[in-house]
């Protein structure tokens, strides 16, 4: 799978399936996307995914901006076990959000795609202030050469697969229901960096990843499951959040894998999400804390002892 970032000047592709989006959590309905994409390339055509960074949301209102459903590295390492060709991540600035609707499709689509199947939602709006809409790229389509196939939204149970309904539901602590529409457990992934030690001595070792895709949709104290290299999952217990009970500083996810003693300082970990246990909180006397922290290990090894391995 090809990357390109922002604009590459250049025809990308002779010929090309194309579908466009911000695609974080890459939940059901993205994946109904791309399993359109695979339906009209076949084995001919090379389908390019177009995505953005930063979300378009974030850049209008960066004090506002939306909860990250994953970081653009672990967006990238899904889309790869996809059959992608080509992701173009477009840098969204000021050029991008004030190009006109049509030259957005004849430099995207047209002179550095070459599409010839346009995949998209069908509330798909793109250009200047939104004014592209899909009746609009249905009409671009007929004039220069390409099809436009805009797909349903995908219902899940009677609930919208979509990115807003996922982070409302991470949000209010429902992790089963975001699981149902991502169609897999909430997760994170980063590599494993020294912490300060505190949890190895009060008992608690614990597997630190900086989290990069900010804000963060989660905080609070999760049961969990973890993996890292070829491992199978191991169950623990972790804490999201800046940490008020040891003065934290910055949003970091610290991860207690149960019955585990090796080091995994440098090992690349993805932790999911499976059941919130509780806020994080300050505690004035330390011991306080640790009989806490051993409570949410009672409770998280209650909730995943079904799952484990």
């Amino acid at each position: 799978m090809q990357v390109i970032r922002d604009n590459p000047g250049r025809q990308l592709l002779r010929s090309s399936v194309v579908t466009i989006g911000n695609f974080d959590g890459l939940h059901l309905g993205h994946q109904a996307l791309i399993r359109h994409c695979e339906s009209l390339a076949g084995d001919e055509q090379p389908i390019a995914v177009v995505t953005f960074e930063p979300l378009p949301q974030a850049w209008f209102r960066p004090e506002s901006a939306p909860a990250r459903l994953m970081s653009v590295r672990q967006k990238l390492d899904y889309l790869a076990c996809e059959a992608i060709d080509l992701v173009w991540i477009m840098r969204f600035n000021q050029a991008l959000a004030g190009m006109d609707a049509a030259d957005f499709v004849k430099s995207v689509l047209v002179d550095t795609l070459a599409a010839k199947d346009v995949v998209v939602g069908e509330d798909f709006r793109y250009g200047k202030g939104r004014q592209g809409d899909i009746e609009s790229l249905r009409l671009a389509g007929e004039q220069l050469g390409f099809k436009l196939h805009a797909v349903p939204m995908l219902d899940v149970g009677g609930c919208r697969a979509s990115s807003s309904i996922i982070r409302d539901c991470l949000a209010a602590g429902d992790l089963e229901k975001a699981g149902r529409l991502l169609g897999r457990p909430f997760s994170m992934t980063g590599r494993v960096i020294r912490g300060r030690q505190l949890g190895r001595r009060l008992g608690y070792p614990t597997a630190n990843i900086r989290v990069t895709a900010a804000p963060s949709p989660l905080m609070g104290v999760f049961a969990i499951r973890a993996r890292w290299g070829n491992s199978y999952w191991h169950a623990g217990v972790a804490n999201l959040g800046t940490r008020p009970a040891v003065g934290g500083e910055g949003v970091l996810l610290e991860a207690h894998i149960f019955d585990f003693a090796g080091s995994l300082y440098g090992q690349k970990m993805e932790v999911e999400f499976i059941k919130k246990l509780r806020e994080e909180a300050h505690f004035e006397v330390i011991d306080d804390l640790v009989v806490q922290m051993r409570e949410d290990e009672r409770q998280a090894r209650v909730c995943l002892a079904p799952n484990e391995n």
